[in-house]
Formats: structure tokens, sequence, C-alpha cells
């Protein structure tokens, strides 16, 4: 897939993917409580469910760096003297850490 073709996407079409995804989800979850998983339905479970760990993720980031750039408080987990931690895990869609107002 050409980036052309990711930048085409419409708000109705991640909707239906985000919803789709959740569904195949649940329904490999399904079929590994009833103990008649495949190892590819394993795999592709434990695929699907760090996408949605990651897009949550993102949606946390967002809220967070909004609330603080409308000079509010969010809860950011420190290391030293990096920026969030979640942001080593996918949740930021950029590298630059928004402005802290200190």
């Amino acid at each position: 897939m050409s980036t052309d073709d990711r930048n085409k996407r419409t708000p109705e079409a991640l909707a239906a993917i985000g919803k789709v995804t959740l569904e195949k989800l649940e329904s490999l979850a399904s079929k590994i409580r009833d103990d008649v998983a495949t190892e590819a339905d394993r795999l592709n479970h434990e695929i699907l469910r760090e996408i949605v760990a990651l897009a949550m993720n993102r949606v946390s980031v967002k809220e967070n760096e909004s609330a603080v750039e409308k000079g509010g408080q969010a809860w950011t987990e420190r290391t030293a003297t990096h920026y969030p931690h979640i942001r080593l895990h996918g949740g930021a869609l950029e590298d630059d850490p928004v402005k802290m107002r200190i």
C-alpha cells in the first residue's frame, strides 16, 4: 500500500477498520476461550491486541497533551530526563514533546 493510499483514508473508513479490528479480536478471543483456536488464531490475536493497545495509548497521549496545552494537568510517567515513557511504546505520533507549562 502506498503513502497516497494511506492518506486517502476517510474518518469513516478508519472507523470501519477499527470496528472490524475489534470484532475480529473478540472473535479470536472467543475461539481461544473455547479452546478451538489454531496457532495462527493465537498469533493474530496477539497482533490485534497490540494494535488496540497502541491505539488506546495514542488516544491517551493526545488527551493528556491537549490538557497540558490548555494549561491543565495530566499524568505522565517520566524516566530520568526523558519525556513521557508512553512515547517509547508508540503512543505519540511525533517524537517532539509538547512544551510543558511549569
